[in-house]
């Protein structure tokens, strides 16, 4: 009976199988195909959360959290806050630097797609030993009895081809200044040579009654410069202009200043005739 049980499938499973691996199917594919990284990053975390459940329902304790904590929780989120905060957009350059390397990918993909589908059609299953005695001495026991043993092989190879490509990550991001970075002198230098912005750059927000970043600062006609806020400012369009409002309180502030002086000047002649009569 029990022999017959291993080889059965409860409805439940079957219902789980069938809703789960279609939203992980769907997320895979959403991965490769969404136009943003942010996106494809989203869609990949949900479909390692299906798969931490799966691990979770077949008695994989260990592995289900895991892939929810390691790869999910700390991998997928520090890669999503990275693409975040680095930003990838379309300005981007898409031209290859090593020719030849989507060829060589595509035969390296098709190679391992062959390998796969050929594994899989020779893989023959005649007995389920069961969770029972897969898990008979605990499941994190059983696991790296199985990892340190029969699998150390696969295993150790594994690590050397995860610390590879980390390695290779830090070597393809890393850039080697090919000349001396310049001084601050001899960057003034350069500018006195060039005749351009000899003096320092002005600050953000000069005469513009707000001394925020993103606020550039006005010249004495009340027109904004833009050379008093940051170039990655320009180019975002993360710039709010105050110059009108401004130049609406100058104007506002000159006409109540020419009031003010009216006032004094036509009340001034009649005190001087009042003192002139006594």
């Amino acid at each position: 009976m029990t022999h017959i049980a291993a080889y059965a499938t409860s409805t439940g499973e079957a219902f789980q199988f069938w809703v789960l691996g279609t939203v992980a199917v769907i997320g895979a594919l959403c991965t490769v195909f969404m136009k943003k990284a942010v996106h494809s990053a989203l869609c990949l975390a949900g479909t390692m959360i299906v798969l931490a459940v799966f691990y979770l329902a077949n008695g994989a304790y260990f592995l289900g959290i895991v892939q929810i904590v390691v790869y999910t929780g700390a991998i997928m989120m520090l890669f999503l806050f990275v693409v975040m905060l680095v930003g990838v957009t379309a300005a981007d350059s898409l031209k290859e630097t090593i020719r030849g390397q989507r060829w060589l990918a595509l035969l390296c993909g098709l190679g391992f797609g062959i390998l796969l589908i050929a594994g899989i059609g020779n893989a023959s299953l005649t007995e389920f030993n069961g969770l029972g005695e897969a898990n008979a001495g605990g499941n994190v026991e059983g696991l790296a009895a199985l990892i340190f043993t029969k699998y150390v092989f696969a295993f150790e190879l594994t690590g050397a081809l995860l610390i590879t490509a980390a390695v290779g990550a830090m070597v393809l991001t890393h850039r080697e200044r090919t000349e001396r970075a310049k001084t601050q002198r001899e960057l003034a230098e350069q500018r006195v040579r060039e005749g351009r912005q000899v003096p320092p750059l002005p600050a953000p927000g000069v005469y513009a009654r707000h001394n925020a970043v993103d606020i550039a600062g006005l010249l004495p006609d009340g027109t904004p410069s833009e050379l008093t806020v940051n170039k990655t400012l320009r180019e975002r369009g993360q710039i709010r202009d105050v110059s009108q409002d401004a130049i609406n309180d100058l104007r506002a502030l000159e006409h109540r200043a020419a009031d003010r002086l009216e006032r004094r000047g036509a009340v001034r002649p009649a005190e001087r005739a009042e003192e002139a009569s006594k």
